[in-house]
């Protein structure tokens, strides 16, 4: 039986832990062949090994351009289009209001916001026609938490970039919508918070528990597929309730 990205070609940065390897699990299951990026060589061989030989793995740094550029030229060459972008590469290195450093607020918008523009951006000459691009926002875009102040702004920022591209697709017809998932069970959050992360979701997401992110996988299939086939400029929140709580 075929899967719903069967030989369709994805590209997802940050895809090496996380979220972000939890959807190349899903797309690769789907028949997808996928090209997966990371800054951390060791962690990007090992995702690339565990997803198998229908993954590709380059290692890029969303915020600095001549590594998009060495990324979509491999991907030129050894795949020749682009069915699914999936911008999910990012990073949280922030503080709360009197705690701010320059380097700290630069890279953040470096990586979370420069970044998924340009990843979009030089990514445009290898859409295929009827593309999916996911971006992956967070629910901290219209929940801020005060501790990550510059990391919920640029959350937000990709929010009003994405409508702003659904309503320029038309010539290029590709659609592009945002996923944002509310707390998740990802290394990152989990060696931040620990078991903080579980009383915290307890608390305050109307289903009472972090997200896996696996769910968070079947999302961005969804918005991937042709299952979402008459869904652009909109922002799925992925996040058991949590910003309407």
């Amino acid at each position: 039986m075929f899967g719903v990205l069967q030989e369709k070609v994805a590209v997802i940065t940050g895809g090496t832990s996380g979220i972000g390897l939890a959807v190349a699990r899903r797309f690769v299951r789907e028949g997808a062949t996928v090209f997966v990026t990371g800054r951390d060589a060791d962690r990007l061989e090992s995702g690339v090994e565990e997803l198998g030989p229908a993954a590709t793995g380059v290692r890029s740094d969303v915020s600095v351009l001549a590594d998009l550029d060495a990324l979509y030229e491999r991907v030129r060459a050894e795949a020749g289009r682009i069915d699914v972008l999936v911008a999910n590469a990012g990073i949280a290195a922030d503080a709360s209001l009197g705690g701010h450093t320059e380097a700290n607020v630069d890279r953040t918008l470096a990586v979370n916001v420069k970044g998924p523009l340009f990843t979009v951006q030089k990514a445009l000459p290898l859409l295929a026609e009827n593309a999916s691009i996911v971006v992956v926002g967070s629910s901290n875009s219209l929940r801020p938490n005060e501790n990550l102040e510059i990391y919920s702004a640029s959350k937000a920022a990709l929010s009003n970039l994405v409508h702003n591209w659904a309503r320029q697709s038309r010539e290029r017809r590709f659609r592009v919508n945002v996923l944002s998932p509310g707390p998740t069970r990802t290394p990152g959050l989990l060696s931040a918070a620990g078991a903080e992360a579980d009383r915290f979701a307890e608390a305050v997401v109307p289903l009472g528990r972090l997200a896996d992110p696996e769910e968070i996988a079947e999302a961005a299939l969804f918005l991937a597929s042709d299952a979402s086939s008459f869904v652009t400029g909109a922002e799925l929140f992925a996040d058991g309730g949590y910003t309407r709580a």
